[in-house]
């Protein structure tokens, strides 16, 4: 359910938003986390075994956070506390921590609701480790980033990380129902205005109800929404992320995986999403050009060509215009053979090269721009391949100490197929002449 809670003064005014007159009453009655708060989830289960541990609670806005926290403190009889990270320091964590031990004193623990805790420095997160060990308080933090990276690994170790999932269609559904009886009036809505509103809110339970507030103050008197009106009255296009965060980071995983799986659908479908959130289409250009060597590479030389062409097609002709062009190579990479055999022989010839970044080059390929360069063997022995049979010496152009090595393995698909047939031509005749020499 939703994070919000009213102020006091919407409280005294008499309004009271949507979000906070719906809020559940219970854990029980939470909806979106069956998996946490269903008769089977991890809380219930939790609160069933009488012993509580510190937690935090990871997933998007809207998810109901903030009120799981509120419910469990009540449900489990502890005394509740909150903070949030933005707007507090090390003075008023101090405070904090002293009223819990006061409680502590008199028998009763506390749960302290930490909300953003991700924007504590490592410092201010190292200063909950004494009172958490101690029991004076359960922390359950929340927070929208990914704990694996935004937290320190010994609050991690004392705290169990427990995922709120974005409220899915049915899950948002069930609210706007539960809106329409609250208010006792139906959304103006068509059947797909209504849809397109549930789209908007993207998995966000505060945002939903918040959006159906919208369409009741802007609907006049048997006045009924279409999705193009829809969009004139709550001025909301389509779900946002922060392309600097993990909406950002998992859809263009989504992308790249849908296009190395070769689905165009899925493709085009994360691609669209991201252009509609708002992200630089030059971006998204550069990453189909990095799909096109790690994940096509020569399988179909063309790819790259086409990605770059895509790119460049993009910066000439700008948004709406360009992203055809975009979509055009998303739709060409997701649809051409596969192969990483580039990609993985670049690894290899890295590590390598750095095991071996000493060894000289063996001297037959040298050049000798000096007599004494001359005198040492430099470029003595050297075959020029264009003048040996099928313009190929079949020379070892690796270190003498390395010996040869082989990198480049390319797989029977698209163009690599050719490639195979040379280089197994090129490794009989290097065995017939080396044979023979």
């Amino acid at each position: 359910m939703s994070d919000l809670f009213a102020s006091p003064e919407a409280a005294r005014s008499g309004h009271r938003p949507l979000a906070d007159r719906l809020r559940p009453a219970s854990l029980a009655e939470v909806t979106g986390q069956p998996h946490l708060t269903g008769p089977d989830g991890a809380i219930t289960r939790m609160i069933a075994s009488g012993s509580l541990g510190s937690m935090i609670f990871w997933g998007p806005p809207g998810t109901g956070k903030t009120t799981v926290a509120r419910l469990l403190a009540g449900e489990t009889e502890l005394a509740f506390d909150q903070i949030s990270a933005i707007f507090s320091g090390v003075a008023d964590l101090k405070k904090v921590f002293e009223s819990a031990r006061a409680r502590r004193m008199s028998g009763r623990q506390t749960l302290l609701f930490v909300d953003e805790i991700h924007r504590f420095n490592r410092a201010q997160q190292d200063s909950f480790l004494p009172v958490m060990e101690d029991g004076t308080i359960v922390l359950v933090g929340a927070t929208t980033e990914n704990p694996s990276f935004e937290l320190n690994a010994a609050l991690l170790s004392r705290a169990r990380v427990l995922t709120f999932k974005p409220h899915d269609q049915e899950s948002l559904e069930s609210l706007l129902v539960r809106a329409e009886a609250e208010t006792g009036k139906p959304l103006p809505l068509e059947p797909e205005a209504r849809l397109s509103l549930l789209g908007m809110a993207d998995g966000d339970g505060r945002a939903v109800l918040t959006l159906a507030e919208e369409v009741w103050r802007a609907a006049r008197e048997g006045e009924l929404f279409d999705v193009e009106a829809l969009v004139k009255v709550v001025q909301r296009r389509a779900p946002v992320y922060d392309k600097g965060q993990d909406g950002h980071y998992n859809l263009i995983s989504a992308l790249h995986k849908a296009v190395r799986g070769s689905d165009p659908d899925a493709a085009l479908y994360y691609l669209a999403r991201m252009f509609d959130a708002g992200e630089d289409p030059l971006f998204l250009g550069r990453r189909l050009v990095r799909m096109a060597s790690e994940d096509i590479g020569l399988a179909d030389p063309q790819a790259l060509v086409v990605a770059n062409a895509a790119k460049d097609a993009y910066d000439f002709l700008g948004s709406p215009e360009g992203e055809l062009a975009l979509a055009q190579a998303c739709v060409y990479l997701a649809t051409a053979p596969k192969s990483n055999a580039v990609y993985t022989a670049y690894k290899s010839a890295m590590r390598a090269a750095k095991e071996g970044g000493s060894l000289l080059p063996p001297r037959h390929i040298l050049n000798a721009p000096t007599k004494l360069m001359k005198a040492e063997g430099y470029s003595e022995g050297y075959l020029y391949d264009h003048d040996q049979p099928d313009a190929f010496s079949g020379q070892d152009y690796f270190p003498e100490a390395m010996g040869r090595k082989t990198f480049y393995d390319p797989p029977e698909r698209g163009f690599e197929r050719d490639l195979r047939k040379r280089l197994d031509f090129w490794s009989r005749l290097r065995k017939e002449r080396s044979t023979k020499g």
